[in-house]
C-alpha cells in the first residue's frame, strides 16, 4: 500500500495509540517510525544512501530525502559530494553543508513493511524501558506493592503498575511460594540500565526492608523521633534490629513493639513468622553487645578497640543460649555490631588467666632468677614483660607490698641485664642468618625484632619496607565468609598496626622511595588524634 494513498493522519493515530498503551512519549513513536521508514527506504533505493524520512506533526505528511555531505575530498560517493558538485547544484553552498534531494512516494513491499515494524517495535522497547528507568531509579530504598506475572526458574516476575520487576529466589524468604495473582511487597533494591530484561531488582531478605516495614508501622520511625541504627537478619528465622529514641519520654523498644505486639507483629506476618529481637541502641559497643547478645546474660566484656573483637564471657549455663541454634544469636549479634566475638565460660576463662599466670611466673622466675612468690607478685601488679621491669619508674616497683627501694633496683638492674643476654643472642642468631647492617640499625626495632624477621626471611631494609604493615603487625582476613586471623611477624612484641605503618613509612622515606612530607603528615594526624582526645577529657578545675 501506498503511504500517500493511505490516511495522512493514520500514522499520528497510530503513533497516539501506541503511545498511550506503552505510557511512553508520542513524539517517541514518532522518531520510531521515521526511522524505520527511513531504513525500508534506504531497502528499496540502496542501504548506501543517507536517506531520512520525516513525517509531519500536524498533518501527517510524510517526506523522503536523501542527504549529500559538502566535504573537500569524497570518499564515499553515495553519500558525500565535493563543494565544485555542491555549487554545481546550488550555487551558495559551503563546507560542511548538507545537499538534500526529495524522493518521490513509493509502495512498501511485505519485508520492507515487516522490516519497519521491527523497528518501530525495537525503538518503542527501548524508550518503555528507559521510562521504567527513569521512573524507579530515585526510589531504590522504597517499598513498593506489586502483583506476581509469572515465575522463571524459580525467580519471581511482578507487575509493578508502569513496568515489571524482578524478585530473585535469593532474595526471597525461605520456604516462600508466590503464585500467579498474588499480592506481593518487596523492597527496590537496585534499579540497572540494561539493554534486556528486568531493570528494577527487588528484595525480602535485605535488612533495609525490615527497617522500611517498621517506619511503615510506627509513627515514630518516620517523624524521626526514633531512628533504627541497625539490623541484622537471618531471613524467614530471626533478625536484631537496635533502636535509639531522641525523645527522653519515648521509650523505643516499646514504641516498636507497641500495643499488646500490635506492631511487631505486622511486621512478622510480613516475613513469614521470622522472629524479631528489639534491642536498645549505645553508643558503647560493649554496652550495645550486652544489649545485642540477649536473653543471654554476660559477665564480663574485653574489647579490642585495634582489631574490634571483642571477649565475651558468660556463665557456663548460658553457653549456648549465647550461641544459640547453629551459632545464630552470636552471628546476628556480630552482624548487628559490626564486631568480631569471641564467646567463652567463666571456667574456659579462668583456665586462660591461670595459664596466662604460670606462664609471665615462669619468664619472671627465669629472666631475673627470683622466687615463685617474687615473681608472683610482679604478675599480679600487671607486670607483663622484661622491658615493664627494666624501664618502669623505680618507685612503682618499690610501692609493692613486700619491696622495698633495694629490691626494686635489683630487679631492674637483673632486667636489664637478662634483656641485653637476650639481644645479643637474638643479634648473634639474625647475624647467622644473613641479616645486613642497616636494619640492625635502623630506628624502632630491637634485636629480637630484627631475629624474628630474619627467621622468615626478612634481611634488608628493602625488604622490611616492603612489607605490609598487617604483615608485621597482624591482622584478619575473611576466607569463605568467615575472620580468619592472621599472625603479624612482630606480634607477639605488642607492635601496633599504627605503629607497624609508621615503621613501614620510615623505612621507604630512610630509601627515597617516599617523600618524608608523607611522614610528617602522618604524624600530623596523630598529633591531631591526640589534642582531640585530650580535649575530650575532663580538664581539672583551677
Amino acid at each position: 500500500m501506498s503511504v500517500t494513498s493511505a490516511n495522512r493522519l493514520e500514522l499520528l493515530q497510530i503513533a497516539d495509540a501506541v503511545a498511550r498503551e506503552k505510557m511512553i512519549d508520542p513524539s517517541l513513536v514518532i522518531e520510531a517510525m521515521e526511522d524505520s521508514l527511513g531504513k525500508a527506504a534506504r531497502s528499496r533505493y540502496g542501504a548506501e544512501y543517507d536517506i531520512r524520512a520525516k513525517i509531519d506533526r500536524k498533518s501527517g505528511e510524510l517526506f523522503m530525502t536523501r542527504y549529500r555531505h559538502v566535504v573537500e575530498e569524497v570518499e564515499n560517493h553515495f553519500t558525500e559530494l565535493t563543494l565544485e558538485d555542491a555549487r554545481a547544484i546550488k550555487p551558495d553552498a559551503e563546507l560542511d553543508d548538507y545537499l538534500t534531494d526529495s524522493l518521490p512516494p513509493m509502495d512498501f513491499g511485505r519485508i520492507a513493511a515487516q522490516s519497519a515494524k521491527q523497528v518501530i517495535m525495537q525503538k518503542v522497547r527501548e524508550a518503555e524501558r528507559l521510562r521504567q528507568y527513569e521512573e524507579f531509579k530515585d526510589r531504590v530504598g522504597e517499598i513498593i506493592n506489586g502483583i506476581v506475572k509469572r515465575t522463571e526458574y524459580g525467580n519471581v516476575i511482578v507487575d509493578v503498575g508502569r513496568g515489571e520487576a524482578i524478585l530473585r529466589r535469593d532474595q526471597l524468604i525461605q520456604r516462600e511460594a508466590f503464585r500467579n495473582g498474588d499480592r506481593v511487597r518487596a523492597l527496590i533494591r537496585d534499579v540497572r540500565h540494561e539493554v534486556r530484561g528486568p531493570q528494577v531488582f527487588l528484595s525480602r531478605t535485605a535488612p533495609e526492608f525490615l527497617a522500611e516495614l517498621f517506619k511503615m508501622e510506627v509513627p515514630e520511625i518516620y517523624d524521626g523521633v526514633i531512628e533504627i541504627k541497625a539490623v541484622a537478619r537471618d531471613p524467614g528465622s530471626r533478625a536484631k534490629m537496635g533502636v535509639i529514641s531522641y525523645d527522653n519520654s519515648i521509650d523505643p523498644v516499646g514504641a516498636c513493639v507497641g500495643m499488646r505486639g500490635s506492631r511487631v507483629q505486622a511486621v512478622v506476618g510480613e516475613l513469614q513468622g521470622e522472629k524479631i529481637d528489639i534491642i536498645p541502641w549505645n553508643q558503647d559497643p560493649a554496652t550495645f553487645l550486652v544489649n545485642a547478645l540477649q536473653p543471654a546474660e554476660v559477665s564480663k566484656v574485653v574489647f579490642d578497640d585495634e582489631s574490634e573483637r571483642i571477649e565475651v564471657v558468660v556463665p557456663d549455663e548460658q553457653l549456648s543460649l549465647a550461641i544459640g541454634r547453629r551459632g545464630q544469636n552470636v552471628r546476628l549479634a556480630s552482624q548487628l555490631t559490626g564486631l568480631d566475638i569471641d564467646i567463652m565460660t567463666e571456667a574456659q576463662e579462668s583456665e586462660r588467666r591461670q595459664a596466662e599466670f604460670a606462664e609471665r611466673t615462669q619468664l619472671f622466675m627465669e629472666s631475673l632468677n627470683v622466687d615463685e612468690m617474687v615473681a608472683q607478685l610482679l604478675v599480679a601488679e600487671g607486670f607483663t614483660t622484661l622491658e615493664e621491669v627494666a624501664y618502669v619508674d623505680r618507685d612503682e616497683l618499690a610501692a609493692i607490698d613486700g619491696f622495698d627501694e633495694t629490691t626494686a633496683e635489683e630487679l631492674q638492674a637483673r632486667a636489664r641485664e637478662s634483656l641485653e643476654e637476650l639481644n645479643a643472642r637474638a643479634l648473634e642468631r639474625a647475624r647467622a642468618l644473613g641479616v645486613e647492617d642497616a636494619l640492625v640499625a635502623f630506628e624502632g626495632l630491637t634485636p629480637q625484632m630484627v631475629q624474628a624477621l630474619a627467621e622468615d626471611g626478612i634481611l634488608s631494609l628493602e625488604e622490611f619496607a616492603r612489607c605490609a604493615d598487617w604483615e608485621l603487625a597482624g591482622g584478619y582476613t575473611t576466607v569463605d565468609g568467615k575472620r580468619v586471623k592472621d599472625t603479624g611477624l612482630l606480634e607477639k612484641f605488642d607492635v601496633s598496626l599504627a605503629e607497624a605503618q609508621h615503621l613501614v613509612m620510615s623505612a621507604r622515606v630512610l630509601l627515597g622511595w617516599v617523600d618524608p612530607s608523607a611522614l610528617e603528615v602522618e604524624s600530623e594526624g596523630e598529633g591531631a588524634e591526640a589534642d582531640a582526645d585530650s580535649a575530650a577529657e575532663p580538664q581539672p578545675e583551677a
